[in-house]
């Protein structure tokens, strides 16, 4: 899960799993592990990031709330920004995570080095 946070290819920990903010490689350029499997791969991922959001948000919103008497609009002025910022930072993590996980439980063999006869 450590290549997950460090959005590297969970295969070898090296390879940089996306170019740009939110475009992914289609594959790692060091072992070849393909990143981009197929339609729909990636919806746990989203479910992720959704569940992250709103963990985070519900338990600062009690925290804050135990902490202080803030009103329900102070409450509204914090958390309504954050679930909407913090979706679009964590989603390179929530993908590179789901990723991880997914190769942890389903390892794709390294490409054999051998000829095929």
């Amino acid at each position: 899960m450590r290549t997950g946070f460090l959005l590297r290819c969970p295969r070898c920990g090296r390879g940089k799993l996306f170019r740009g903010l939110f475009t992914m490689e289609p594959e790692c350029r060091i072992c070849h592990l393909r990143v981009e499997r197929e339609p729909g791969y990636f919806v746990g991922a989203i479910y992720l990031n959704y569940g992250a959001t709103v963990f985070l948000a519900l338990g600062g919103s009690f925290a804050l709330d135990a902490v202080s008497e803030a009103r329900t609009s102070t409450q509204l002025a914090v958390w309504l920004p954050f679930t909407v910022l913090f979706p679009l930072v964590f989603f390179r993590y929530s993908k590179s995570l789901w990723l991880s996980f997914e190769y942890f439980v389903n390892p794709e063999p390294r490409p054999s080095l051998r000829r095929v006869r």
